[in-house]
């Protein structure tokens, strides 16, 4: 056990960065340490953060902007956010500051750098977003979820940690057999309309009842789509969202779905096999690299959403059901056992560079 340090972990903006940052500052609360997070004040840390006790520091931040008097602005607002860290740090100075990769983490970096305090990144999809390219640099260590990303962070402190997940996000020893063909349909926290709309129509035309669909559509079409489900007597759950991901994973034969880094993580835990549509405008189109990559080990199909069709995704779906034996591979080569570990791992990498 190492000696008791507080760490800083900087995770605010989206659930993508808050769940993996709240993981890590579990497991590393859970080995001794005081553990501060460090969020950016929007409405769905609210949500995310029931059940955490631990102290709290809230730095407004806003995401890139671009354009003459936005750059400007956005210039502006990050330099007092790296003012209130660096107050911050001076009355409760942290030994390390774990960041998770988004906007908010520039302002307590750039603290910690002023402070001569070690910083580590994570950076959870294959290609490094705005805020770790600018970060990495300076950074103690870089952790990664894809190798892939090795390539964009040469000559820099690479460790592969695996993206960090919500400790009820872990399969059973058994996966429940049935005789049913189930479908899970999801396109990320706010759902996927157009996703919503294809897959909808293309699991109504094929009027098979053996298929058993799961549809997490977002608030916004939740009512509509079930309704067309209904109509074409598919047998269906349809709800905004849920927040019992992991029952769910246990029994999905197939995943239709976005390719957020959480989500090819968690596919990849319960080791299910997807046709991944990439979010078309994901900032340098991350997301089909990370669908790249689970393509290349035979885990997933990947489709633009440009070149998707009702018909053509009837067709896929129609021949994922004709032949479990593909399947079934897929699923073998989806299983990824080294996420379970991912948190406990991130906070080893913590740790050392904190006693450095």
């Amino acid at each position: 056990m190492a000696d008791k340090l507080h760490i800083a972990v900087a995770c605010g903006g989206t659930g993508g960065h808050i769940f993996p940052g709240l993981a890590t500052a579990r497991a590393l609360r859970d080995r001794g340490h005081h553990v501060t997070l460090w969020l950016s004040g929007k409405n769905v840390e609210n949500t995310v953060l029931q059940g955490w006790k631990g102290p709290i520091i809230t730095i407004p931040s806003e995401g890139f902007q671009f354009g003459p008097l936005r750059s400007v602005v956005t210039a502006v607002r990050i330099g007092l956010a790296v003012i209130r860290c660096w107050i911050g740090m001076f009355r409760h100075r942290p030994d390390a500051v774990l960041a998770m990769g988004s906007y908010s983490s520039i302002g307590p970096c750039f603290a910690a750098r002023l402070r001569g305090i070690p910083v580590v990144l994570h950076e959870a999809n294959a290609i490094p977003g705005r805020a770790v390219r600018l970060l990495a640099g300076k950074a103690a260590s870089v952790a990664i979820c894809f190798e892939e990303t090795r390539y964009h962070l040469k000559g820099l402190n690479v460790v592969s940690t695996g993206m960090p997940l919500r400790p009820e996000l872990k399969p059973s020893d058994i996966r429940p057999s049935s005789s049913v063909f189930r479908l899970l349909v999801m396109g990320g926290s706010a759902g996927a309309h157009a996703i919503n709309e294809m897959v909808s129509e293309a699991v109504c035309s094929l009027r098979k009842p053996e298929i058993h669909v799961t549809h997490l559509t977002g608030s916004a079409d939740e009512s509509h789509i079930r309704r067309r489900y209904e109509a074409a007597g598919v047998h269906v759950d349809v709800c905004a969202f849920t927040q019992d991901m992991a029952s769910l994973y246990e029994t999905t034969d197939l995943a239709i779905c976005r390719a957020g880094a959480s989500t090819c993580a968690e596919l990849g835990v319960f080791g299910i096999p997807a046709l991944l549509i990439p979010y078309p405008t994901a900032a340098s189109d991350h997301q089909t690299a990370n669908a790249r990559a689970l393509e290349k080990i035979g885990a997933a199909d990947l489709i633009q959403e440009a070149d998707c069709t009702v018909a053509w995704l009837a067709d896929y779906i129609r021949a994922q059901i004709d032949d479990p034996a593909r399947l079934e591979k897929m699923r073998r080569r989806a299983l990824r056992n080294d996420v379970v570990n991912a948190a406990e791992k991130l906070a080893e990498v913590v740790e050392k560079c904190a006693q450095k």
